[in-house]
């Protein structure tokens, strides 16, 4: 599969099937999977407002269900950090055994809580993942392995967002690894304002447009 085309993918990870949509553009060197926050999905529209900016700079993307329906259903599963990691790093182990996707460079998108997965996730699999873009992250649940992170490290955090913006500053200070956070002006949690989400979209694709290149920028 080269093209620009979605298709749809059932991923085995822990016994359950994992619904997503993956789609690869032509010459694409990396691929960026996204990890959704609490109460969201595959079908999130900003994340998939996202993904097709990234698309356009001629990044793949792939955005699953961290959880199966049924899981969803019980409100603690949306917040079990440990389960949700482990969801992440069986899809990236399973994007590694697959043919079209497996000599790719891999970026991890997370929102929110799905933040916090996506840093634990590089953590646990240095050598494997490239490059991280955290959204209005809750970075703070995954503050005991920021150290060990080696790959490239963007926080996009809204200035309003008062609460997470400190959590995101000081989870910063604690990075080892090539980093930046980019603050977006008067910005919420949810990047809602005119221009708002668009910048998030931009700074992302330029980060993982400059780490996904094709050569390695993690650092050890």
């Amino acid at each position: 599969m080269a093209s620009n085309a979605e298709t749809l993918v059932s991923i085995p990870a822990d016994g359950v099937e994992l619904e997503g949509t993956l789609a690869i553009p032509d010459g694409a060197s990396g691929l960026v999977v996204f990890a959704h926050g609490s109460g969201s999905s595959r079908k999130s529209p900003r994340n998939n407002f996202v993904a097709e900016v990234l698309r356009d700079r001629g990044l793949g993307t792939l955005l699953f269900d961290l959880l199966t329906e049924a899981e969803d259903r019980h409100r603690e599963n949306r917040f079990d950090i440990p389960l949700l990691t482990d969801r992440l790093v069986a899809v990236t182990e399973w994007l590694r055994g697959r043919e079209d996707t497996r000599d790719r460079n891999i970026g991890y998108f997370g929102s929110s809580t799905g933040a916090a997965s996506a840093l634990r996730a590089a953590a646990h699999m240095e050598g494997a993942v490239d490059a991280v873009v955290s959204r209005g992250g809750r970075v703070d649940m995954a503050a005991e392995v920021l150290d060990e992170i080696g790959a490239p490290t963007l926080f996009v955090v809204g200035g309003a967002d008062a609460d997470v913006l400190e959590l995101n500053r000081d989870a910063y200070e604690a990075l080892d690894c090539k980093k930046d956070l980019h603050l977006v002006e008067g910005a919420g949690h949810l990047f809602e304002g005119e221009g708002e989400l668009e910048e998030v979209a931009d700074v992302a694709a330029e980060w993982f447009a400059e780490t996904l290149d094709g050569e390695s920028h993690r650092e050890h």
